[in-house]
This record gives C-alpha cells, sequence and structure tokens, in this order.
C-alpha cells in the first residue's frame, strides 16, 4: 500500500502513519512527503497473533479457521472508500479550514467529541456510530477493481458523495446524513439521493432525530438523469421533509456554501446552525444572480451567516467553528424530545444564576423606561439552563429554552431593551414559530409580557405586520401544550392577545405589581380621548395640571390591582415568589389534555 502524506511532514510524523497503518492492511506500507519518488518508511504488516485491527476487523489468531483473503479483500476495499476522494480535494479542505467528513464524524460521535488530525484508513475513533448505510453506493462506477471503470479513471466517487446511517449522540440515538465535499463538491446524484431518502423515511417510521452535517454544492447537474424530477428523485427531499416536521426534530448544520435545492433542507429543518466563514445558503449562486439580475455580489453578502441571522431569520445560531457548532447543537438536544409522542427530557433543577429578590428592583414602574428582560429570566430559570434561538433577529422579542426545577420550557419575552419592547413584523414571525415548533414537541410555554403592543406606520405595513402578528396570535391560541404567562409590566393593544393573555387559555395568567394591561398606554389614550377638552385649557400650568390627574386617573383604571379584583387575571404575586409560583404552576399542569376543535387543520400558518 502506498500513501502521500503532505509535505514538510517529519520523519517522526511519517513513521508515525506508516506504523499505523501497517497494523491495519495486508500489504507493505511505503510512506512518501510531498512529491518524492522515494518512500521515506517502509513498514511490513506484522504477522504476530492477536495484533491491532481496524474498527470491527477480527484480530488474528491460531485457530484454523480465521478470515479469508476475501474478507480481508473487502477491508481493503472499505479503507478505500473511506479515504474519500482525490486527494487533491482534501487539501483544499485544510486551506478552507473545514474537516474531511469522516474526521467531522469522529467529532460529532466519538466518546471524547474531538476529531482526530488526519484519516489515512479506518480507525476505532467512531465510537458512537451504530452503522452506516450505502458505503458502497455507486462503487462498480469508480473503484479501479470494477471492470466497468477504464483503466487510468481517478474519477473517484466513495458512498457517492454522501455518509448515512445512525449514531449515538449525547446519549441519544438518531439518523444522520453528511456531504463528503471531496466528492464532486458534496453534490447530489441518484445514489446518493437514494441514501438520502431512505434515511428520511426510515426516520418516519421509528421517531429518531435527523442530523444532517451539509456541505453540498446541490444536484450534480451533469448526471441530473435519475433523480432530479423522479417520483423518488431530489425533490421528494422535501416532501419528506415536511411529513417528519413535527414528527421528528430535525436539525441541520451548514459547512460550506448550499446554493438551490440543497439550500431547502436547511430552512425545512426545525433548527439550523451556521458555521462562521464557512457556510452560506442561497437559492441561486453569485455567478447565477449575475446571470439574471446584473447584481455583482459576494456570496457572503448574498447568503452569509450574517444575512441568515440577522436579516431573514433562516438561521437560528452561528458557531464560531466546528467544534462550537457541535456544542451547540448538544446543548440544544437537551430541550427536545426524541419524538412528538415523547415528553421532553426533564433534568435535576437548580436555582436561579440570581436571586429572584431583585426582580422588583429590575422592573420600572414607568412604563416608557427601558430594561433588560434577561435580568428577570436570570432570576426565574435554572442556572445554565438559558438557551437564546434567533438572537440577532427581531431582537424585540426573545425566544429561548430554558428549565425551571429541571422542567424544559419555551420562554416568548418581550425586551424592552430592543425599541421599547414594541413588536416589529420580524419578531412576531419568530414568536410564531417558535411557539409552534415548542407546541408540535410538547415543551411548555412560558410568557413575560412587557410590550406597548405591535407596532405602526408605513414601513411595518410594508413589512406586513397584520399578516405577520396574525400568525403569532394563530399560534399561540393553537397551541396546547401548559402556558403561564406574567404580566411583567406593560401589555398594551393586541400584544396582550399575542402573548398569551385571558382570552387564549393560558393555565395561568399572573401579575407583577408593576402590571398593567389597556387597550393603549396612558399617553395615547389621553391624547385619543381629552385632546380637544386639554386644547380647551389656555393656562399652561393648569393643562399640565389637569393632564397628569387624567394620567393617574387612567393608571389606576389599567392597574394589575384593577385586573385582579375584577378576576381579569388569576393573581398578584410578589416578585421575589415568581420563580417558586412558576415552578409550582408548570409542575401542577404538567400533564393537562387540550383538544382542538374538529377539522383537518387551520388555514393560518
Amino acid at each position: 500500500m502506498k500513501v502521500r502524506i503532505s509535505d514538510g511532514a517529519t520523519d517522526e510524523e511519517a513513521s508515525a502513519i506508516g506504523e499505523a497503518l501497517a497494523q491495519h492492511v495486508r500489504d507493505e506500507v511505503e510512506v512518501y512527503v510531498g512529491d518524492a519518488d522515494s518512500p521515506a518508511v517502509v513498514r511490513d504488516r506484522p504477522t504476530t497473533a492477536g495484533s491491532a485491527s481496524p474498527a470491527g476487523r477480527p484480530d488474528e489468531t491460531d485457530d484454523d479457521l480465521g478470515p479469508t483473503d476475501r474478507e480481508y479483500a473487502l477491508w481493503d476495499e472499505i479503507e478505500d472508500i473511506e479515504l474519500g476522494g482525490p486527494e487533491k480535494y482534501k487539501e483544499r479542505l485544510e486551506k478552507q479550514g473545514k474537516l474531511f467528513v469522516r474526521d467531522r464524524l469522529d467529532l460529532w460521535f466519538n466518546d471524547e467529541g474531538t476529531s482526530s488530525s488526519s484519516r489515512t484508513q479506518s480507525d476505532d475513533g467512531e465510537d458512537g456510530i451504530l452503522f452506516e448505510d450505502g458505503k458502497f453506493a455507486n462503487f462498480d462506477s469508480w473503484h479501479p477493481d470494477s471492470p466497468e471503470v477504464e483503466e487510468g479513471n481517478d474519477d473517484r466517487l466513495p458512498g457517492d458523495g454522501l455518509l448515512t446511517g445512525a449514531a449515538e449522540f449525547e446519549g441519544r440515538e438518531l439518523h444522520f446524513m453528511a456531504n463528503d465535499f471531496t466528492v464532486k463538491a458534496g453534490s447530489m446524484a441518484e445514489k446518493g439521493v437514494e441514501k438520502f431518502l431512505r434515511m428520511q423515511q426510515r426516520a418516519l417510521k421509528n421517531g429518531k432525530p435527523v442530523l444532517y452535517l451539509m456541505d453540498s454544492s446541490g444536484g450534480r447537474i451533469d448526471q441530473q438523469t435519475g433523480f432530479f424530477a423522479n417520483r423518488e428523485g431530489i425533490g421528494k427531499y422535501y416532501y419528506n421533509h415536511s411529513m417528519l416536521s413535527g414528527r421528528v426534530p430535525q436539525i441541520c448544520v451548514l459547512y460550506g456554501p448550499c446554493i438551490a435545492g440543497a439550500a431547502y433542507t436547511p430552512v425545512f429543518a426545525d433548527f439550523t446552525i451556521m458555521v462562521r466563514d464557512m457556510s452560506a445558503m442561497a437559492i441561486a449562486s453569485p455567478r447565477m444572480v449575475q446571470m439574471v439580475t446584473g447584481e455583482d455580489i459576494e456570496l457572503e453578502e448574498l447568503g452569509g451567516p450574517d444575512v441568515h441571522a440577522q436579516q431573514s431569520g433562516s438561521a437560528d445560531l452561528v458557531a464560531e467553528d466546528e467544534e462550537h457548532a457541535r456544542e451547540l447543537v448538544a446543548d440544544l438536544v437537551s430541550y427536545l424530545p426524541d419524538s412528538a409522542d415523547e415528553k421532553p427530557p426533564q433534568t435535576e433543577g437548580k436555582p436561579p444564576l440570581k436571586s429572584p429578590e431583585g426582580i422588583d428592583s429590575i422592573v420600572p414602574q414607568e412604563p416608557n423606561k427601558g430594561y433588560d428582560m434577561t435580568d428577570v429570566i436570570d432570576r426565574v430559570v435554572d442556572e445554565g439552563s438559558y438557551f437564546e434561538l434567533k438572537p440577532e433577529y427581531g431582537k424585540e422579542i426573545i425566544t429561548a429554552f430554558a428549565r425551571i426545577d429541571g422542567r424544559p420550557v419555551g420562554i416568548v419575552a418581550n425586551q424592552p431593551a430592543q425599541r421599547a419592547g414594541a413588536i416589529f413584523p420580524d419578531a412576531a414571525e419568530k414568536a410564531a414559530e417558535f411557539i409552534w415548533t415548542c407546541d408540535a414537541y410538547e415543551i411548555p410555554l412560558l410568557y413575560l409580557c412587557d410590550t406597548p403592543g405591535f407596532m405602526a406606520g408605513s414601513q411595518v405595513e410594508k413589512d406586513a405586520i397584520l399578516e405577520k402578528g396574525k400568525k403569532f396570535i394563530y399560534a399561540t391560541s393553537s397551541a396546547t401544550v401548559p402556558k403561564q404567562t406574567v404580566v411583567v409590566r406593560k401589555a398594551y393593544g393586541a400584544g396582550i392577545y399575542a402573548m398569551g393573555g385571558p382570552a387564549y387559555d393560558p393555565e395561568s395568567v399572573i401579575g407583577l405589581p408593576s402590571g398593567e394591561i389597556a387597550i393603549m398606554g396612558p399617553e395615547a389614550a389621553i391624547n385619543a380621548v381629552y385632546a380637544r377638552k386639554l386644547s380647551e385649557i389656555e393656562d399652561e400650568e393648569e393643562r399640565a395640571q389637569k393632564e397628569q390627574e387624567l394620567r393617574e386617573e387612567y393608571r389606576e383604571d389599567i392597574d394589575v390591582h384593577r385586573m385582579a379584583s375584577e378576576v381579569v387575571i388569576d393573581e398578584i404575586v410578589p416578585p421575589s415568589t415568581l420563580r417558586t409560583e412558576l415552578e409550582n404552576r408548570f409542575a401542577f399542569y404538567e400533564g393537562i389534555e387540550k383538544d382542538l376543535p374538529d377539522k383537518k387543520h387551520g388555514t393560518i400558518l
């Protein structure tokens, strides 16, 4: 066996590689450094019984029966397949700061959660991979030993550029799909499409999550016959995504530019993580955009992580590197069940990061004064459990997972530190999608309300405030998971409707002493009702005094005490007891059953 390693490798490194390979192959191993014509190291395969072997390969023994040349030949074929595409493409990965796909699988699924620095053969690092399917896909079309391959052909297509199988991740079993970018830039063709579809269809049947590790340039255009428009072709991906939606969690991590058809998998997934300085997604490449529109644009500006995290909302999170992406997904899955048939996993409860006794000091009495809602959340949820999604998109609403006494909850909270907590179109859409996802996977909802309501103005009308606000209200209305609503401070206009108000079937609506519920705030109300009468008062001091009296009367009318007196809300609680109140209420209503009207589905989303 001849192996060529990168130029600049030391003698010690070449010797170590040769020694390792010699443990796993039948042939003599020659290690060449760079473009050298003669090997730097030559190693014979050990012949002693019980020598080390690749993953799954039997050790040699002194028994009469054992592996034959036929089996060893199969192991050699497997080792060759696992080398991936042509070496020149593997060298490009290093320049791009990306891992080879099998090293990526080591990072995700081996016991240590760390990747090997290089891979030249099958090894025993993939402890978490339960099995791989389709390793020999397209084998006859590229392997040198196949009678169908012309001599000298170097067009390697191992696995047809896609790895699929099942694995253990953070103690959970899941399906995985991972593109091999060294094979035709991770593009998809007939056999790879078949593997992808089989994985999805099996996930539908067995109800276990799907992890997509995407690094694909899309469909292989020069081989599109047989997979593009077929009933069981690449178009079936998105049909299966739709069927899987709400059935099992689908999580997608992007490692490269995913263009055209490849870009639909991340947007169909429940959660999408993009890796900075590596990934992008767009309906068409910059070259195609220029051909169609004349626009000259770089891929990063067209569909990079910042575009989708801040402007389109298509990316839930942005990872700084490959290791960070894994960490984010490890945190994410801890809140999710394996399927819609199960409850989300619970953990041992922890006290909040900060004392609940500080809540009342954080929330200003003045309705138009800003503060950071995360300071309240830190005093309510278990320490270290806060996990925000889409933090850079629609910032005036927070959507996050957290735990309260070990129970996962989905938090929908207004953020007064951003645009006074008014609800803009992008935030309304973000909240609606988050609520819909939580409801699909039986994650209870906590609403923390402090909003002047939906934003008004010509621009937000153009941006579909009514249409997207409708989706927010619809999602809250249709969610059948336990819901707890806290009126933290102001709850004005239709904001209280979207934020789980009394009419929206929450299990409880509780208020803090700073709470107010009204059609509109005092300033707007006085201007709407008393503007003419006030304008008739000529003396400025008298007019200001009258205006203050009206303001105080109005605030008394909308105060949370009035709402509790009229049993509009269930209870007013001292802020320092809010954590305990929520613990008890989520625990008590954990198994509540809610029914929707008998219908096929609504028409809003």
